[in-house]
């Protein structure tokens, strides 16, 4: 069992950075996906990391601009977003599974509550 809580989101203007924090409890040896929800709109996957940080994985529209890492020290996971654009407005959540990256959010079984990205432009 793990409890998944986001926090750092807010509003910004576009070409701003933000940087969002997943705190973990209870096992930590999960990987670890960023996913994001616009209104009306489908749960994608933004960014991946394996449970040690050895591999990531990005979405093809946060390539070059989003890093994910993770000091398991703390148990946190993070999301550095830069050059933010009015498009990645979303509520992002961070959530955990057992095993390799994967960009489906039917392969993870954890869940944050989400935190709310606002991009004006």
């Amino acid at each position: 069992q793990v409890q998944l809580v986001e926090s750092g989101g807010g509003l910004v203007q576009a070409g701003d950075s933000l940087r969002l924090s997943c705190a973990t409890s209870g096992r930590t040896r999960y990987t670890m996906g960023w996913f994001r929800q616009a209104p009306g709109k489908e749960r994608d996957f933004v960014a991946g990391i394996s449970w040690d940080g050895g591999n990531t994985y990005y979405g093809d529209s946060v390539k070059g601009r989003f890093t994910i890492s993770r000091h398991n020290a703390n148990n946190t996971v993070y999301l550095q977003m830069n050059s933010l654009k009015p498009e990645d407005t979303a509520v992002y959540y961070c959530a955990a599974r057992s095993s390799a990256i994967r960009t489906s959010r039917y392969e993870y079984k954890y869940w944050g509550q989400g935190t709310q990205v606002t991009v004006s432009s």
